[in-house]
C-alpha cells in the first residue's frame, strides 16, 4: 500500500497566531466586499450607537456580512450567524468573531430604512473604478413573494358572510348563557370562552373591513380621476370633428368595495398578484433599472401594483436623483406593460428617449413583414408615432433587443442564483429596504466579476 500521503495532524498547534489574511485567496468576493464596505461613508449609521452598555459589533462587519449573505444566498440572520462559525469567507468577514442572529437582524431592521444613499455611494465607486458611466438602461419588474400566505387573505364578500356567522353564533351563545340556570349547557363547552374567542375574530374582521373600505376608497378616486380624462379627451375630439367618437362612451366608476377586495392578515401592504405559470401568489412588485453595458441596477423601488403601468414616474425620478458624476441616462428600454401616452410623453420631458412598445410582437414574422419598407415619418408626427418609428429602424431594434439580454438576466441571477425569491421582512417599508439590500448586493457580485 502506498504511503505517498501528505501528512495532517488535527492536534498541531500553531508557532504562530493565526492570520485572518491567510484565510481566502487574495482574489475572493468576501475580500472585495470588506473592501467596498470600508469605503462607504456610513458616519450615520456609527452615530447612532451611544456608546452605553456593553461593547457593540462596529456596523462594518454586520454590513459586510449581511451583503455578502445576500450575495451568495444566505439570507437568515440565524444562518449568518452559524456561517461565521462554518464559513472561512464568513469568519474572515466576522474577524473571527460571531454576532448572534439578534444583533444582526435588530441591525438589519433598524438600519434599512438609512440604506439607500448607500446604494448610491456603491454606484458612484463603480464609476471611479471605471467599471460604469450611465447611458441607456432597461426596465423591468419582477414579483418578489411576500412573506405572507394567500391563504391568509380575507376578501370582502367572505368578511361579510363569516361577520354574520359569528354574529348569529355570538346571538345563541348569549341565549345560552341568560338560560344557563335552567337549561343544561352542551358537554363540553365554555360559554364566556366561546364568546371571548368569536368577539376577537369579530374585532380582527372589523379592521379588515375598514382596510378593504380604505383602499376601495382610494381605488375610487383614482378610477374617477382616469374616467374624469377620458370623457374629456372624447368631448374635445367630438368638437374638434363635430362628430361623436367612435366606440362605447367610458363607463362611470363605481364606490364601495367588490366582492374580491380583500386584505391579507399576515402583511396586510402585500397584494395577490399574478404569477408566471398563470398563477397567483401573495407578493410585491419588485421594480429594478438596469445599465445596458454592466448589467448594474442603477435604480429600484417596489410596488403594490400587480402591472407596470405606473413604474415608469418613480423610476424617473430615482434617476433624476443620481449624481451628474455618473454621466446621464439617455435612453430607456422597457416591455409593452409600461407603454401608456403619459410615460412616453414623462420620458420625454425629462430628455430621455423612450424605447417602449406600445404592444407585443408576433414572433416568426415572415420575411415580407420583417424586411418590409417604412413609410417616411410625416413632418408634424407626434411622440407615439416617432417612437413607434425608431422601434421599427435596424438601429432601434437593435437597440431594443438589448433589453432581454440585460434586465431579464439579473432578475434571473438574483432568484436563481443568489436564491432570493421571497422578502424576508413584512411591511411596505421594510420591503422596500430589502429589496435595496438586495441591489446593493447584486451590484458589488457585479462589479467583483467586472473589475477584473
Amino acid at each position: 500500500m502506498s504511503s505517498n500521503f501528505i501528512t495532517t495532524n488535527r492536534d498541531q498547534q500553531y508557532l504562530f497566531p493565526p492570520s485572518a489574511q491567510d484565510w481566502l485567496p487574495e482574489d475572493h468576493l468576501a475580500r472585495f466586499v470588506v473592501d467596498i464596505v470600508s469605503q462607504l461613508n456610513i458616519r450615520s449609521l456609527t452615530e447612532a450607537y451611544g456608546g452605553r452598555g456593553a461593547k457593540a459589533y462596529h456596523p462594518e462587519i454586520l454590513l459586510s456580512l449581511l451583503f455578502y449573505g445576500y450575495a451568495t444566498g444566505v439570507y437568515s440572520s440565524r444562518k449568518i450567524e452559524q456561517a461565521t462559525y462554518d464559513s472561512v469567507a464568513f469568519r474572515f468577514i466576522a474577524v473571527n468573531t460571531h454576532p448572534d442572529h439578534d444583533t444582526i437582524a435588530t441591525f438589519r431592521k433598524r438600519f434599512l430604512n438609512q440604506l439607500q444613499p448607500l446604494f448610491v455611494q456603491i454606484l458612484v465607486l463603480a464609476r471611479e473604478m471605471g467599471i460604469m458611466r450611465l447611458g441607456k438602461v432597461s426596465l423591468d419588474g419582477t414579483k418578489v413573494k411576500a412573506n405572507a400566505s394567500r391563504h391568509h387573505a380575507l376578501s370582502w364578500a367572505h368578511a361579510c358572510k363569516l361577520e354574520k356567522q359569528l354574529q348569529t353564533e355570538v346571538q345563541e351563545l348569549m341565549r345560552l348563557a341568560e338560560k344557563a340556570d335552567t337549561e343544561k349547557t352542551p358537554d363540553g363547552m365554555d360559554i364566556p370562552e366561546e364568546l371571548s374567542r368569536r368577539q376577537n375574530r369579530l374585532a380582527a374582521i372589523a379592521v379588515a373591513k375598514e382596510k378593504i373600505e380604505q383602499r376601495a376608497a382610494e381605488r375610487y378616486v383614482l378610477e374617477q380621476q382616469e374616467y374624469d380624462k377620458k370623457v374629456a379627451k372624447r368631448k374635445t375630439k367630438a368638437e374638434k370633428t363635430g362628430k361623436n367618437p367612435r366606440g362605447p362612451k367610458p363607463k362611470p366608476p363605481e364606490s364601495g368595495p367588490r366582492k374580491k377586495d380583500q386584505v391579507n392578515l399576515t402583511d396586510e401592504e402585500s397584494r395577490i398578484m399574478p404569477t408566471s405559470g398563470k398563477g397567483f401568489d401573495q407578493a410585491y412588485n419588485a421594480q429594478a433599472t438596469v445599465d445596458v453595458d454592466t448589467m448594474i441596477i442603477v435604480a429600484s423601488h417596489v410596488s403594490q401594483s400587480p402591472n407596470d403601468k405606473k413604474e415608469i414616474s418613480p423610476t424617473l425620478s430615482a434617476l433624476k436623483s443620481l449624481p451628474e458624476s455618473l454621466g446621464k441616462v439617455d435612453s430607456i428600454l422597457a416591455d409593452a406593460g409600461y407603454f401608456s401616452e403619459t410615460n412616453v410623453s414623462c420620458c420625454e420631458e425629462a430628455e430621455i428617449e423612450p424605447f417602449i412598445p406600445p404592444g407585443r410582437e408576433k414572433h416568426n414574422q415572415s420575411l415580407v413583414e420583417r424586411f418590409a419598407q417604412q413609410e417616411p415619418l410625416p413632418e408634424d408626427a407626434d411622440t407615439i408615432s416617432k417612437m413607434r418609428y425608431k422601434l421599427k429602424t435596424d438601429e432601434g431594434r437593435k437597440l431594443y433587443a438589448k433589453r432581454k439580454s440585460t434586465v431579464e438576466p439579473v432578475f434571473g441571477i438574483i432568484k436563481h442564483v443568489m436564491g432570493f425569491r421571497q422578502f424576508l421582512l413584512r411591511g411596505f417599508e421594510s420591503v422596500i429596504g430589502e429589496w435595496t439590500l438586495v441591489a446593493m448586493a447584486w451590484n458589488i457580485k457585479r462589479m467583483f466579476a467586472l473589475k477584473g
